[in-house]
């Protein structure tokens, strides 16, 4: 039994280190706020009520489209002895109804994005020697944009309008509609430590955009969040505490800025940050003493998980040499 309180811990463990967080947190027209946390899909109301919108769904990413409809995907793995993916593509309507836009098909997602503009053109990458940026019209017409070698290209973010921000090695690039790069920062790297995660260099994870058109990243190693301004100027706006860090983001009707967050236990939350906090550039609200303690009590847990199944491997290998 205390072996497998041992073996079920450190897999609890080895899966938040291991973890692919989500960006998905979108904003309908009422002011309501969805989010992922790999789960299920969350709504918050403007009242602050939090209730489950779409269960039993792991989704990445999440798109709501003008008359507020949702998007998302369900992806799973049909386990090591098949060693095969599946997934579906799922729509909540705004009269309430879910239902499947792709049906259950193996595999991964292909021509198919949450990334779209007020016009419903769909945008992905292709990451081959060259990436390709690709476009699907409400037709179903499939065209590549631009193609040009970046290295690793991560996460994107669509305006209204059709203009793409990516980031790849460090830098910040603008995609036109018309297809001409532009690289906005080059020093984007410098911010943070190189963050390795499922085989894929994040030197950034989440992109959005304000009002003003500037440019928000979230720095998920260096657990901050930076603002990169119209003169190209960067400036960090939000630094997460304890044991979260910033995944995603997005700005509400009042401009009050809505982080989507990691924890080092694999927990996801969405929190509001007002004007006002923005404006003194407060760091994360200050945690409660209650919440200080959680994620201290959490970490030296986690430390003594480790440390316990080193003892049970020293303890392995004695038995082994002796029975050798």
């Amino acid at each position: 039994m205390k072996k497998l309180v041992v073996i079920g811990c450190w897999l609890l463990v080895s899966s938040a280190l291991n973890a692919h967080p989500g960006i998905g947190i979108v904003k309908d027209s009422k002011g309501n706020i969805y989010y992922t946390d790999l789960k299920q899909v969350w709504k918050i109301t403007p009242g602050g009520k939090k209730t489950v919108a779409v269960g039993g769904v792991h989704t990445h990413e999440l798109y709501i489209d003008p008359q507020d409809n949702l998007y998302g995907e369900h992806l799973w793995y049909n386990g090591e002895k098949l060693a095969t993916w599946g997934h579906y593509a799922w729509c909540l309507k705004n009269t309430g109804d879910l239902v499947k836009e792709i049906e259950p098909t193996e595999g991964f997602l292909t021509n198919y994005s949450f990334v779209r503009d007020s016009s419903g053109n769909m945008f992905w990458v292709e990451r081959f020697t060259s990436t390709r940026f690709m476009k699907k019209d409400k037709a179903g017409n499939i065209s590549k944009i631009a193609e040009g070698k970046f290295g690793f290209v991560g996460w994107l973010h669509v305006t209204v309008n059709g203009t793409l921000y990516f980031t790849a090695g460090g830098k910040l690039y603008r995609l036109s509609p018309q297809g001409e790069f532009k690289i906005l920062t080059d020093d984007i790297g410098s911010k943070t430590t190189k963050f390795t995660m499922m085989g894929r260099n994040y030197d950034s994870y989440g992109i959005w955009t304000d009002g003003n058109e500037n440019i928000y990243i979230a720095m998920i190693d260096s657990k901050k969040v930076i603002r990169v301004n119209t003169d190209g100027t960067i400036d960090t706006v939000l630094k997460s505490g304890a044991l979260w860090t910033v995944c995603s983001g997005l700005f509400d009707k009042e401009n009050n800025l809505w982080v989507l967050e990691n924890s080092a236990t694999n927990q996801v939350r969405a929190r509001k940050i007002t004007t006002t906090d923005m404006a003194g550039k407060t760091d994360s609200k200050q945690y409660s003493n209650l919440h200080l303690f959680v994620t201290i009590t959490t970490g030296l847990l986690a430390i003594g998980v480790l440390l316990l199944l080193k003892n049970q491997i020293m303890k392995i290998k004695k038995k082994l040499a002796s029975a050798l």
